[in-house]
């Protein structure tokens, strides 16, 4: 229906062979969005590219392309300017006419993709017998906005919680809880989770101190390897507890995923060790089994390895990781493999990508994608903590903004002299307030840091999610002001007379071209900008200063204004889905 970039790119590839001939055909045409209207809606700038290739001048190929490009059904006659740029304007009738066609489109005119794959998306990965906190915000917000972007466009999404849950970590805590609080390994619920994490960093400060303990300990995780009985029971016992915890947040969030741990790739750890070894890759260091790696060095300038088994005996993350990754490959089918983790991980997922690939075990039409993130910062500049200095536990920080969108919505309230029942305050309370954290978090480019204030992100002005969520409940108003319902508008023809109708049916209409360029960047805060550029975009076609009437205009004019506060309403509403934020009828 829409893909007009697409459809431009067709008619210029064409245009660029039968000027030059088929030497050039799959040249890309460098078709952009105009950078100022004035110039038209796209801009091709594939004539200052050729310019060597070909020996001649850019301004002459751009006319020699112009010549015989065919783009009369979507365009008006292609423009020449500066040094060959060919600027490109859309019809209006052609605009009309996409409109108008996707009307009764659910998906707004944005085709599926051709040919759908097996992908996954490894997020969020919090830690059993820990709570969930701020570092674990990014990776679920991002990850489950990829999933949920990636799913819209057909594919077979695979969402995976690989939690950790599995290790020392576990002799130590069950060593330390048999000695302190026994019951906590044989009843389930016995304590709660703060008191578990209390209880871990007990557990660490004396493994760290005692070498006793740490033996103990050890002996524990060889039990929980070997399946005893009592600490396999109390290991479950402690991931079920942990896993409750992380429930509450995750429908908090309205997030999905598969939990699939670490535990779940135990039993395929040493056939990854043995394969390194058939290949050739295996190097014995110091007693422990590696793989050495190009381009990585250690601070001394020597080749890093990367460990697969310890010196002990014991396996790591980089095994789990390896044995994973061939799971899923061979398993589960992937095509694409997508990581979400903080940028820190960088190295990690590199290193292991590599021996992966050495090893042979990734094929041609397999594709692994590390998302790395940056920190979310406190409004001093460093890494978020609590005033104590402790790291910001997740639930605070959700039940903080609920909170404080509950006092600002009271206030509002108040200062409108409007009345309304506690349960509406709550649900737009909770709507906005998990909004406004989501939003704030995928608007950023998610390879920086930012700064994380409740101000700015429950603020009704800006790139915020409340201003996001107002637009599309200022849409449902004028539904219910002129007692309307936007479904029964039919398929009447949208008419483009005011430049601000027109600003908004193009803006409409690169949904496409937005859900596409997320799809293969794996960059949210794209779909943020559009959304909040469209939302402006609407409110200058409402404001009555412009000279734009909805409800008060005259037929036509009146249900052509009215199918454009539709589209543009269920676009935001699409977009914002695929953020995984709710809107709100009514605010």
């Amino acid at each position: 229906m829409n893909a007009t970039q697409e459809k431009l790119k067709v008619q210029l590839g064409a245009a660029i062979v039968a000027a030059f001939g088929a030497d050039l055909a799959g040249v890309d045409p460098i078709l952009v969005s105009a950078s100022n209207p004035k110039f038209g809606d796209y801009q091709a700038n594939v004539a200052l590219s050729l310019s060597k290739k070909l020996g001649k001048q850019p301004r002459a190929i751009a006319g020699a392309i112009v010549d015989k490009l065919d783009v009369s059904e979507i365009c008006e006659p292609p423009e020449i300017a500066g040094p060959g740029f060919i600027n490109l304007k859309l019809k209006t009738a052609y605009l009309e006419a996409q409109l108008n066609a996707i009307q009764a489109d659910p998906r707004l005119g944005v085709p599926a993709a051709k040919t759908p794959k097996r992908e996954i998306v490894d997020f969020s990965s919090p830690n059993i017998a820990k709570e969930m906190h701020v570092g674990h915000l990014r990776s679920t917000i991002i990850g489950d906005a990829i999933a949920r972007i990636l799913e819209f466009q057909g594919h077979d999404v695979l969402r995976l919680n690989h939690v950790g849950d599995w290790g020392t970590q576990f002799g130590m805590l069950i060593a330390y809880l048999r000695e302190v609080y026994p019951d906590a390994l044989t009843t389930a619920n016995a304590l709660d989770i703060g008191d578990l994490v209390s209880f871990y960093r007990k557990a660490k400060l004396r493994f760290d101190t005692d070498a006793a303990f740490q033996e103990t300990a050890r002996q524990e995780v060889v039990r929980l390897q070997a399946g005893a009985e009592d600490t396999l029971h109390a290991w479950k016992l402690l991931c079920e507890q942990s896993r409750r915890e992380f429930q509450i947040i995750y429908e908090l969030l309205d997030i999905k995923l598969t939990e699939r741990g670490e535990s779940f790739y135990n039993p395929l750890l040493p056939k990854v060790v043995e394969d390194l070894d058939k290949s050739g890759l295996l190097v014995e260091n110091q007693g422990a089994k590696c793989v050495f790696l190009e381009g990585f060095t250690n601070r001394e300038g020597e080749p890093l390895p990367l460990i697969v088994q310890k010196s002990d005996g014991g396996y790591n993350y980089a095994t789990t990781d390896l044995a994973s990754l061939r799971y899923r490959i061979q398993q589960d089918q992937a095509k694409r493999i997508i990581y979400v983790t903080d940028s820190g991980q960088g190295n990690h997922f590199a290193q292991f990508f590599q021996v992966a690939g050495k090893a042979g075990w990734i094929p041609d039409d397999v594709e692994l994608v590390h998302v790395p993130f940056g920190l979310v910062l406190g409004e001093d500049g460093k890494k978020l903590k609590t005033r104590s200095g402790d790291t910001v536990r997740l639930r605070d920080l959700l039940d903080e903004a609920v909170s404080r969108a509950h006092a600002d919505l009271k206030t509002r309230l108040q200062e409108e002299e409007r009345q309304e029942t506690e349960d509406f305050i709550n649900e737009v309370a909770r709507v906005v307030g998990i909004s406004a954290v989501k939003y704030a978090d995928l608007s950023q480019n998610r390879t920086s840091n930012y700064i994380f204030s409740y101000d700015k992100m429950l603020d009704f002005k800006g790139n915020t999610a409340p201003y996001m969520l107002y637009a599309y409940a200022r849409i449902q108003g004028i539904s219910r002001k002129g007692d309307i319902n936007f479904k029964e508008l039919g398929n009447n023809a949208v008419l483009l007379e005011h430049e601000t109708e027109l600003a908004l049916a193009k803006y409409l209409l690169q949904l496409d071209e937005v859900i596409n360029s997320v799809e293969q960047d794996l960059l949210p805060n794209r779909l943020c900008e559009y959304l909040y550029e469209l939302s402006k975009k609407f409110n200058q076609f409402y404001d009555r200063n412009q000279g734009v009437q909805v409800l008060e205009a005259q037929e036509p004019q009146r249900t052509s204004r009215l199918i454009l506060c539709d589209l543009t309403a269920r676009t935001l509403k699409l977009g914002l889905e695929l953020l995984g934020i709710e809107v709100l009828e009514r605010m």
